[in-house]
């Protein structure tokens, strides 16, 4: 039981900065995890992507303005994010291009745009952190932030919940019988961009997607029940992001990144808690109702149908 105990419960009971990680990690589970879900019903998974790469000009140009500011760098990557998904939606409902083109092509603007102005300005902006994050230096502030996301991404998809649900299975019909698929599709955007956005303070832009669309994934494999989805989704991030943090703490990472806070190093608990999330995913892509091996047991095949 020591043992246990020194290995589960020690590295958060002793270091501040482990508890901040995994506040963090809950908080972007119950935010990132069920937007991931509709991302994935909606066969706009690679969106999650794009989007992440979209924040970064708003980001680099928070801070130039002011400085390593949360506020600052949250604002202008919201902004940048939510231009991004305005315009697309935009030139995908007014021409022939279809939405995942123009998104394509306005996500590569936006971050080529990010890197020039980066490249141009001629300031030393720390992009390691802004891409792969660092999610052991986390504040009492950018904990606030994220907390405050996720609580208005579960507000804003329990008001959208029904629309969000009717388009993801049959879109003609809620535009048939309802005037609220263009504001569905676009505050689900904005939950996307701000989700994005809280993810980049802790596990940063490249992988802050892995935790919104690994675990959703891996729910849609055991289940069809929309409710379980999001439910089991939410608990395979958190499970999946504990499990990280303890893997970076026990293997000497945390406290070296912890101490290194300004350091240019990239911080591996992001990855590692991504690691563990594909991990999750290949088991139950394995062994999951949905998964390989169901196409060869008839009992599974069964129980998929029922």
């Amino acid at each position: 039981m020591s043992a246990l105990h020194d290995f589960l419960v020690a590295p958060f009971a002793d270091f501040a900065f482990m508890r901040h990680a995994l506040a963090g990690t809950l908080a972007l589970a119950l935010g990132a995890a069920p937007v991931g879900v509709f991302l994935l019903l909606r066969r706009m998974s690679l969106m999650g992507d794009a989007m992440s790469h979209a924040i970064l000009p708003g980001a680099a140009l928070g801070y130039l303005a002011c400085g390593l500011s949360l506020g600052a760098m949250t604002a202008g990557g919201i902004v940048a994010g939510l231009l991004v998904v305005f315009f697309a939606g935009l030139v995908a409902r007014a021409s022939v291009l279809k939405e995942d083109a123009s998104l394509a092509a306005f996500y590569l603007l936006s971050l080529a745009a990010g890197v020039t102005i980066v490249a141009a300005s001629g300031e030393e902006l720390d992009l390691m952190h802004v891409l792969f994050g660092s999610v052991f230096t986390l504040k009492d502030d950018a904990l606030l932030l994220i907390a405050g996301i996720s609580t208005l991404s579960l507000v804003g998809l329990a008001l959208m919940f029904r629309p969000l649900a009717l388009e993801c299975f049959d879109p003609a019909f809620l535009r048939g019988v309802s005037r609220a698929s263009p504001a569905a599709y676009y505050g689900f955007m904005v939950l996307v961009v701000l989700n994005m956005v809280a993810g980049f303070h802790s596990l940063g832009t490249l992988m802050a997607v892995g935790i919104m669309i690994l675990p959703a994934a891996s729910a849609r494999l055991w289940t069809r029940s929309l409710t379980a989805m999001l439910a089991l989704a939410v608990t395979l991030a958190f499970v999946c992001g504990l499990v990280g943090l303890l893997f970076s703490f026990h293997t000497g990472h945390a406290a070296a990144a912890a101490a290194a806070e300004h350091a240019e190093e990239i911080d591996p608990a992001g990855a590692a808690i991504v690691l563990v999330c594909g991990l999750a995913y290949f088991i139950s892509l394995l062994a999951a109702p949905g998964g390989l091996l169901a196409q060869h047991w008839p009992a599974h095949r069964r129980h998929l149908s029922s």
